[in-house]
């Protein structure tokens, strides 16, 4: 009896060392996420800007936001319209490639790594400013079109162009996705490719029938992750364009970042926040809800 309860008194020892080794992730857990995803939830009801105490005003920023700001529904719009064109872009790019690079030739792990290079960098600040330098009236691309006899094109000045030029600068960076997909191809069985081409299937019919089922699970993560990158979309924008012309790239990052620390209505920017939480959540529900229909599992 009293060696059952010294192997017990031992093993709860043992479980409070390993809560010891973990306290320094909950702590930062509940000082950096748990506490500021609480109180911005409790701002968001009231009138708060830095400087002043809290105003508690129920819904009022809820309300002004759905029908005094238009601001609001415009970057809404873009934002949804952003995620709706890089999301499709970078998986399709991705994918294209990942089948590109799925074989073996020499120097073939080299040409993956320059693939991937562009994920490595595409978030940041400078490579933004590039971006936005290539894009210019008098900037390469302008030049690239000068050169070719074409007329050039205001990228960033026009309103039809602003936003495509920022998508495309969110799809140039799909490396991580690449490595994802062609990580994936490489764990398709060959031999139900064999089979398909015994029963005179094509590499079309092979493609939608095998490849896509086999990688489904992969494709599906990578939508989900992408969707909410993108939503979440505040930097490109910024640095590019700073929300122009005329509020053709004014995404819900920028207009949260301006409420907040531009004009420091935080109870307003805190309102701002949750609707950016609600539309990744109710995108992330949709993406679940549908993955049964065309999300395959091995042990289905």
């Amino acid at each position: 009896m009293s060696k059952t309860l010294g192997k017990k008194a031992g093993y709860s020892k043992r479980d409070l060392k390993a809560y010891y080794y973990i306290a320094p992730w909950l702590i930062g857990f509940a000082i950096l996420q748990l506490y500021p995803f609480i109180s911005s939830l409790i701002y968001s009801f009231a009138d708060y800007s830095i400087g002043s105490k809290p105003d508690f005003i129920g819904f009022g920023n809820y309300i002004k936001l759905f029908t005094k700001d238009k601001e609001f529904w415009t970057s809404l719009r873009v934002t949804i319209v952003f995620a709706l064109m890089t999301v499709p872009g970078k998986i399709i790019l991705a994918l294209a490639v990942a089948i590109f690079l799925n074989r073996d030739i020499r120097g073939i792990n080299l040409i993956r790594t320059l693939y991937y290079i562009p994920s490595l960098f595409g978030g940041s600040v400078a490579i933004a400013i590039l971006w936005k330098l290539m894009f210019l009236d008098n900037g390469p691309i302008n030049a690239v079109l000068t050169a070719l006899r074409l007329p050039n094109v205001q990228f960033l000045g026009s309103t039809t162009w602003a936003l495509p030029t920022i998508c495309l600068l969110e799809i140039w960076q799909f490396g991580s996705s690449m490595v994802m997909f062609l990580a994936a191809l490489k764990n398709v069985p060959k031999s139900l490719y064999e089979a398909a081409e015994i029963d005179g299937a094509g590499k079309t019919k092979r493609f939608w029938h095998i490849t896509l089922p086999q990688i489904s699970p992969i494709i599906f993560f990578t939508v989900l992750n992408q969707t909410i990158q993108a939503l979440q979309n505040f930097t490109s924008a910024d640095v590019i364009t700073e929300g122009g012309p005329l509020k053709s790239t004014y995404v819900l990052g920028m207009k949260l970042y301006r409420e907040g620390f531009g004009y420091f209505k935080m109870g307003y920017a805190s309102a701002i926040s949750w609707i950016v939480f609600t539309v990744i959540l109710t995108f992330t529900v949709v993406l679940f809800a549908s993955s049964k229909l065309w999300v395959h599992y091995a042990d289905e």
